[in-house]
């Protein structure tokens, strides 16, 4: 093990595409935060990625897949090279704060029934990201799906993104973002790490779903927190990401709807195939427009 106690390090795995220009400050905000093993896995990047991280982290482990297989799959190939008792995940395109990992892990320490802990993510601008949810019933998921991208303020979203609720409390939620969180080894190895059946999206709902079924409760942790650029690597394959977004919902709804509600999941088939076109149709007229890509998750 990489070390236990209340001065132990943290593992920490980087999944990267294409992401060169924020690689620099992600590292250096990791090693300051108390990282003490970082592992950069990177999906088959184009850019010059690996330069960057050997020029800014000599010490950080650079591992190529080979090939774009996706968030959660890369995650695992990372993780399966540490074993800190401790591991955080995170996006490229971020900046953790000098005490945001020590927050996470004094969170998990006082509360031993906690598995996975989520930090609170700003925007660049200092904004709020709300990066805690609720797993959403089927009418907020739908309602949801149907009018997050058009009104964001609509009692569903409202709901589904707890968007009325005081981000300034630590809480225990349903799930918390993947772009940056802290999970416990022993909770990773039970699960199994992310699904890699989700190529993107969604892959943290689903781990965190897994987890509460298997008995471990999500933490959100406001004192920790992390700035989040969002959609760097996303945004470069708009049209593809949309669509493994969709698909990645379709395949949350199936696994998780249970009982008589399953009845209504070729309603919900429909309502997602109407959203990605949708979706698609708006990222076209933005696009024209020069608009950037909103991401309505």
């Amino acid at each position: 093990m990489s070390g236990t106690g209340p001065e132990a390090g943290f593992d920490a795995v980087v999944v990267n595409y294409n992401a060169a220009g924020h690689l620099g400050p992600c590292l250096a905000s990791l090693r300051a935060a108390g990282a003490t093993r970082v592992v950069v896995v990177d999906n088959g990047s184009t850019d010059d990625s690996a330069a960057v991280v050997a020029g800014a982290d000599p010490d950080a482990t650079w591992m190529e897949t080979g090939a774009n297989l996706g968030y959660g799959k890369a995650a695992n190939l990372a993780a399966a090279a540490l074993d800190a008792d401790h591991l955080v995940i995170a996006n490229p395109d971020l900046v953790v704060g000098g005490h945001a990992l020590r927050a996470l892990r004094a969170r998990l320490d006082a509360e031993p029934d906690l598995g996975i802990v989520g930090p609170r993510i700003l925007n660049p601008d200092g904004s709020l990201y709300p990066s805690a949810r609720t797993f959403p019933d089927m009418v907020d998921a739908i309602g949801h799906g149907l009018l997050g991208g058009v009104a964001p303020r609509n009692p569903f979203t409202r709901r589904y993104r707890l968007l009325d609720w005081d981000h300034s409390q630590p809480a225990r939620v349903d799930w918390v973002s993947g772009a940056c969180f802290l999970i416990r080894r022993t909770v990773w190895d039970r699960l199994g790490g992310f699904d890699p059946a989700y190529f993107m999206y969604l892959e943290d709902v689903d781990l965190c779903w897994r987890a509460s079924k298997a008995g471990w409760a999500v933490g959100y942790e406001p004192a920790a927190e992390v700035v989040h650029v969002q959609g760097v690597s996303a945004n470069q394959h708009p049209y593809r990401m949309l669509a493994a977004h969709h698909q990645s919902m379709w395949r949350f709804a199936w696994r998780s709807t249970e009982g008589p509600k399953r009845l209504a999941l070729p309603v919900v088939a429909v309502g997602l195939a109407a959203r990605l076109a949708l979706s698609c149709a708006q990222h076209k007229i933005g696009a024209a427009r020069s608009v950037p890509p909103v991401q309505a998750q």
